[in-house]
Parts: structure tokens; sequence; C-alpha cells
């Protein structure tokens, strides 16, 4: 059984006073265990780098203890962690070369110079920062410097590595190659690593979880196929997945042997017909069936790939049509509401065109329209 590396309870920070400041974290509780890479992921201001930093410990924590390797940390001064980081600021010393601002790392180990000079070789070739290890921090690039930071933090023999947008100066081509290396270095050394990222892309080449955080609480921690295939609410379902997860809200209607979901169109638009879409009870588990006369209107999600275009079907129009190279993202008004669905051959069409798509039960994603808690996935209850 894997060692807990990491173990945040009941972590809230607040920025201010706590009845009028800023509650950047709220009641955090998570896991991580040893060996493992971690993503926090969400937008800007989730909460993502205050907690990276309370686990450094550049922030205080205001509530809640941090544990690494079951000893609580959250009260000792950074250098006390033993926890390696590399934060967007970079933060080299200027006086020192890149070589030596990468080995300054190992300062305190007791390797000799020829040990010490192969393993900053070893890193630095791994990022492609090799060419630049005699110049100073001043003179290069800040994705230069970036690479330098992230070289210094997996060099270290740390019980713990955090790593703040590690990438985000690089240019995409670079980025889409130093995964795979950043990734492998991680898994062959054993390392527990923590990423902070915005990228959902980057989040899933590199983690074995991911912790979907949005207004400082975590709102799913899992695997990214299964937060993908089994989001827990309505913002882990439209937030992970590319083109987003499509989303209508729909009425329930149940009879003897169907169910039947209206999704209204805008009370605003006057030409635009509801969309009515019927299924056989027998197209859900007895377990999911109750769910339908406990509520009277859902939240529909379907993912763009599973939506299907047929020759009879609910009603769409074509809004846009965009060719990307290898797919087609076609854009179209269903019920008044924006539907998109993708198909990986070029499709010959036109802004009004009519089409019909069929959105089978077992793609469909359900809701709870009041708390957006997932309700079901496919025919299967949500856990």
């Amino acid at each position: 059984m894997t060692h807990t590396q990491l173990r945040l309870s009941g972590v809230d920070k607040y920025y201010g006073n706590k009845n009028t400041g800023v509650h950047a974290v709220k009641a955090l509780s998570m896991e991580v265990g040893s060996g493992e890479i971690v993503a926090l992921l969400g937008s800007s201001g989730c909460g993502k780098t205050s907690t990276l930093r309370m686990i450094a410990g550049f922030e205080e924590v205001s509530q809640g203890t941090i544990e690494i390797s079951d000893r609580a940390i959250h009260q000792l001064p950074p250098v006390k962690r033993n926890v390696a980081m590399a934060f967007e600021g970079y933060s080299l010393y200027p006086p020192l070369t890149v070589h030596d601002n990468i080995a300054f790392a190992l300062k305190s180990s007791r390797l000799g110079r020829a040990q010490i000079a192969m393993r900053v070789s070893e890193v630095a070739e791994m990022l492609e920062i090799e060419d630049i290890l005699e110049r100073y921090p001043v003179s290069i690039s800040g994705g230069q410097q970036q690479r330098a930071s992230l070289a210094r933090a997996l060099i270290r023999d740390a019980d713990l590595h955090l790593l703040d947008e590690p990438m985000g100066q690089l240019e995409p081509q670079l980025r889409a190659v130093l995964r795979g290396r950043i990734k492998r270095f991680i898994k062959e050394r054993g390392l527990t690593a923590i990423l902070v990222t915005h990228d959902q892309t980057e989040a899933n080449a590199l983690a074995d979880r991911i912790a979907v955080m949005e207004s400082g609480e975590l709102q799913q921690y899992d695997t990214a196929s299964w937060i993908k295939e089994r989001p827990a609410n309505l913002f882990s379902g439209t937030f992970i997945g590319e083109p987003p997860m499509n989303v209508f809200e729909a009425e329930v209607d149940s009879s003897e042997d169907s169910i039947r979901f209206t999704v209204s169109a805008s009370p605003m638009d006057t030409t635009t017909e509801q969309v009515v879409l019927a299924y056989a009870k027998s197209d859900f588990s007895s377990k999911v069936l109750p769910q339908f006369t406990a509520v009277n209107k859902v939240v529909l999600g379907i993912r763009p790939y599973a939506v299907k275009r047929t020759k009879s079907g609910a009603k769409a129009t074509v809004i846009a049509n965009q060719w990307l190279g290898d797919q087609t993202h076609i854009s179209a008004s269903f019920a008044g509401h924006r539907l998109v669905l993708v198909e990986h051959e070029r499709t010959m069409l036109e802004k009004g065109d009519p089409l019909h798509v069929a959105l089978q039960a077992d793609d469909l994603h359900l809701f709870d329209a009041d708390n957006s808690v997932a309700i079901a996935h496919g025919r299967e209850l949500a856990l």
C-alpha cells in the first residue's frame, strides 16, 4: 500500500480579517501518496497557488494542519520542511551562473564535485539548458530562467517537490516535449510532486491525479479519465474537457415506460421551438429511475464527441463550422442554446443549414439543477 507522503486536513486560508477578508482556501482536505504526481487545477483565484504556498511555508495556515511523512510541518519555517520548490518567479541567484544555481540545491549534500557536476549535467540536458550553464540569470530569457529554476528543484533530494506553473513561459512545442521527460524523471526517481496549473492538458499529461479547485474549494480529486467520465458536479463537468461539455437545463417528465427531458428555448427567443428528448426507462438503471421522480428539473450534459449527426432526431441549425486540420467543430443552435459537436472527418456544412442530432442515454450526464451535484452518468447512478 502506498505511504501517504502529504496530508492536508481542514486547511483554511484567510487574507485579512476572517469576517471581512478573502477566504482563499476553504476546509481543504486531501492526501498525496509517496511517488505520486498531483495537479492542483483551476482558474485564476481558485486557491491553488495559496495552497502550494502554505505547503511550502510562504503563507501561514489560518486553520487546519499539513503533514509530510506523518510530520506536522505547517508551523515550521520553510527551511525546515525539506521541500523543493520551483515557483513562477524563478528566484535564481543573480551572482551565480546557471550551473551554480542548479548545484546550489545540493550544497548541503555529501556529494563530491564530480557527482554534482554529473547530476547538474543530467537535469540540464533533460530540460535543454546545457548550453547556458556558464551564463548568468540576467543574460538568459524568461523561459530559460524558468527551466533553470525547475532544474534546481528537481535535482534536490526532498520529501516533496512543489512546481508552480513550471512551464508557463515556454513555447507550446517545447512544453509538449518536456512534459514527458519531466514525468519520466520524477517517476524514475520515486519523487512526490505537486503541480499547480490552469492548463488541463498539462495536468492530464503529468499528473496521476487531479485536484479540481474553484472558489477555494476542492471540487473533485481523482484521475483525469474518471473526472471526465464521471464528474462529481457541474463545475468539474464543464471545466474538464475540450471542447467543454454541452449543458442544457431541462424539465423532467416520467410516464409508465418513458422518460422525457424538455429543453426549453429562451423566453426572449420566440422563433425557436423547444426540444423534447425521449428515452425508454430501460435506457437507465433501476437505481437511476427513482431520481427522476425526486426532481422536476435537471441539467443535461453531453460531451461534444458524443453528439452524433443522424438522419432523424432532435433538430438543430448550424451556427459555425470549423475545420481544425484533424477534426471538425460544428456549433449549432439547439432550442436556442449552443450545441457543439466534433467529427473527425471534414464536414461541408454552412451557417443556417439544418441538421438532426442524437444524444444517447449512455452519453448523458445528469446534474441536480438546484445544487449542481451529479445525479447520473449514462445508465448509472453517480457515486
